[in-house]
């Protein structure tokens, strides 16, 4: 059974410098919960392109994971899309999007993805975590950017 979660924040930047933020992949641990303990494994630099794998750690529930990313779509400044190769869900695609939107950038996260355990861990588990970490990652943005609060 796959699940869809959307979320977007405005933030009083320019689409050019938010996704420059984004083709840091460093930036991520800046936008990760600390209760993920997230660190990147892949040595930098990290060349941010359409093929370029990303591998991670994280701590979830207890349970030490090791996450593989490819970033499967790169149009600067509009789009890019990460697709887990190896990790916690069965399938993820995770679509950030850029569009210009009143003098700022409206910044959207698309995620379809399969959960192991179906529903009920995803009503358990992985809804909850998600919506905690999105809410932690808008925070962040809204800190390193500027713009109104939640």
């Amino acid at each position: 059974m796959s699940w869809r979660l959307h979320d977007s924040v405005w933030l009083p930047a320019a689409p050019d410098d938010v996704f420059g933020f984004f083709a840091d992949a460093q930036n991520l641990e800046a936008v990760t919960p600390p209760w993920l303990h997230f660190r990147i494994l892949t040595p930098d630099p990290i060349v941010m392109r359409a093929g370029a794998l990303i591998d991670y750690s994280i701590q979830l529930h207890g349970f030490a994971l090791r996450w593989r990313t490819e970033i499967s779509v790169w149009e600067p400044p509009l789009r890019f899309a990460d697709e887990q190769r190896r990790g916690p869900y069965r399938r993820w695609r995770h679509e950030h999007s850029f569009e210009p939107r009143d003098g700022g950038t409206l910044a959207t996260d698309n995620v379809e993805y399969d959960v192991p355990g179906g529903a009920l861990a995803q009503r358990l588990l992985v809804a909850p975590d998600q919506q905690r970490i999105f809410a932690y990652r808008k925070q962040r943005l809204r800190e390193h950017f500027g713009g109104p609060a939640a």
